[in-house]
């Protein structure tokens, strides 16, 4: 059970609720903040190069791990040529900055929560990467430092950031300055717009060329499972353009100086991105309605002989029927989204909720989306076959991740910050667990095998400490070769272990099919049925 935050009613000048501070977020170090390493735009990256590349490639290996599924659309449509400032929803903690500069053509300048500078072993990497800390308004208006603190801290961190996106790096902000568990946008802060303008101004003082906006959808089934799925949509890119930078604004950051924008062009800016962000995030009154419009996508698709084969053509045929169903003069500028009033949604969501309940939806139904489907011999095929291998690496899987597992689900529940942290806790130690524990253990196993060279010999049927010589040398580099060829085996298991609990997955999910019978599948069947006759009446 997650510990919870500080949540003390303090609000904005807007009359908003500041976002529940964890108690990391309330301890500003400012020794540390201050001392934060700058960014460098003379290379490739504006951090250490070998930290940078190693952080990102680690990076890589553990979310293919974390995600089922994993798809990106819309790179082709990234401008190379200019800076980048990405902006999304944020709903998943630090896994949506991951899986925005994970999948992009460009290193990143970033930026972020002030404690991800200061927390200890994060903020080894994030120093070497030259984060930039930030601090938010719910942090000030709280009293964790003086306004003159967070002007000097903020005012340093936006210049290097604009900086580094004028001379072309990628950046990510995220306009609502917090991590949610909404199913729609919070109201959108200014620092993005603010730094995006800045860079621009720099950009055009230099005479190169003016950086682009983009707006991404990111979308996670269920953001806090080990093995969901994955979508990155980006978007459209908003270029800027040359009137959007005053030449005041322009001659002011020629000395190096943070100056702000002016308020209209930066009001412009987001009210613009609003509009392109909002249609592509769920943009519903409750998560119950949104997948209420995720079963019914389902629903049609199985009627129209045309089953959604993707977790991509499952959000986009929910966001069909969300536009379809919502007023047409509904404002995107508005936080509070009124829900949908028409008849299909009432059993819509009382056939997901009865879904839901028995841990389903509407992948879990048959052809003609009436009941629930049987299972598939092909895919239990598949996965007996893949069962000898788990089951063989398995000691070396619970060797190699049983301490990392352990770390992330105790760190991930504990957490004061909200079940849109706990995947990013995860991913925490996935990633520094293996750098911590692995040398450890491959030592261990060394050791072992050295203890046991006799037993070993016997079951290997040669001396494995002398496949190179018999000298002192020769058997040290037969210890180190098997300390380091434990690393490949320990990341082969994980990977088999993740493809085969998506096995354990489905198991799990065709249990539940056949065993939900009686009053149960008569209420789902109902509920469908139901569903299927205010279906019949749409007219879109």
């Amino acid at each position: 059970m997650a510990s919870e935050g500080i949540d003390d009613g303090a609000v904005d000048h807007r009359g908003d609720a500041l976002p529940v501070l964890s108690k990391s977020a309330t301890k500003m170090k400012m020794d540390k903040l201050l001392s934060t390493p700058l960014p460098q735009y003379g290379g490739s990256t504006p951090g250490s190069f070998f930290w940078t590349h190693a952080a990102w490639w680690i990076a890589r290996r553990v979310r293919a791990a974390q995600f089922r599924t994993r798809e990106v659309t819309g790179r082709e449509t990234l401008p190379d040529d200019r800076g980048n400032l990405c902006c999304s929803w944020h709903t998943n903690g630090l896994i949506d900055p991951l899986a925005i500069a994970l999948n992009h053509k460009k290193f990143f300048v970033l930026g972020g929560r002030h404690d991800l500078v200061t927390r200890p072993l994060l903020s080894w990497w994030t120093r070497r990467m030259a984060v930039q800390p930030v601090v938010r308004k719910a942090e000030l208006l709280r009293g964790g430092c003086s306004e003159e603190e967070a002007t000097q801290i903020n005012g340093r961190s936006l210049l290097m950031l604009a900086t580094g996106i004028a001379e072309g790096f990628g950046c990510v902000l995220f306009p609502e300055g917090t991590s949610h568990s909404d199913s729609s946008m919070l109201r959108f802060r200014t620092g993005p717009m603010r730094t995006v303008l800045a860079a621009g101004a720099i950009a055009k003082s230099k005479g190169q060329t003016l950086p682009a906006v983009i707006p991404i959808g990111l979308h996670f089934r269920k953001r806090e499972l080990f093995r969901t799925d994955e979508w990155v949509e980006y978007g459209a890119p908003l270029q800027l353009l040359d009137e959007d930078i005053p030449d005041e604004l322009v001659e002011a950051v020629k000395g190096g100086q943070w100056s702000e924008p002016p308020a209209e062009k930066v009001t412009a800016l987001r009210d613009k991105l609003r509009l392109e962000l909002v249609p592509m995030t769920p943009n519903t009154s409750d998560w119950s309605e949104y997948d209420a419009l995720h079963l019914m996508g389902h629903v049609e698709a199985r009627r129209a002989n045309q089953p959604l084969a993707s977790w991509r053509e499952e959000v986009l045929a929910a966001r069909a029927l969300r536009d379809a169903l919502q007023p047409s003069d509904m404002s995107l500028m508005e936080t509070e989204v009124p829900a949908i009033e028409h008849p299909v949604l009432p059993p819509a969501k009382a056939a997901a909720q009865l879904l839901s309940e028995r841990g389903l939806d509407g992948r879990d139904l048959n052809a003609v989306g009436t009941d629930l489907r049987m299972f598939n011999p092909a895919k239990t095929i598949t996965s007996l076959a893949r069962l000898p291998v788990a089951l063989l690496l398995l000691p070396v899987c619970l060797y190699a991740f049983g301490a990392q597992i352990a770390m992330g689900r105790l760190l991930g529940d504990s957490t004061d910050e909200g079940l849109d942290a706990r995947t990013s806790y995860h991913f925490l130690a996935a990633m520094f667990g293996s750098l911590m524990f692995w040398p450890l253990l491959s030592i261990l196993a060394v050791w072992l095998a050295v203890e046991n060279t006799g037993p070993l010999n016997d079951v290997l049927g040669f001396d494995w400490l002398t496949i190179y010589g018999a000298g002192q040398v020769e058997r040290l580099l037969a210890m180190a070769t098997l300390g380091a060829g434990l690393f490949p085996l320990y990341w082969f298991s994980g990977r088999v272990w993740s493809k085969f609990w998506d096995d354990l997955t489905d198991f799990k999910r065709c249990v539940i099919r056949m065993t939900t019978r009686g009053s149960k599948r008569q209420n789902i069947r109902g509920a469908l049925q139901n569903l299927h006759g205010e279906m019949d009446k749409m007219t879109l």
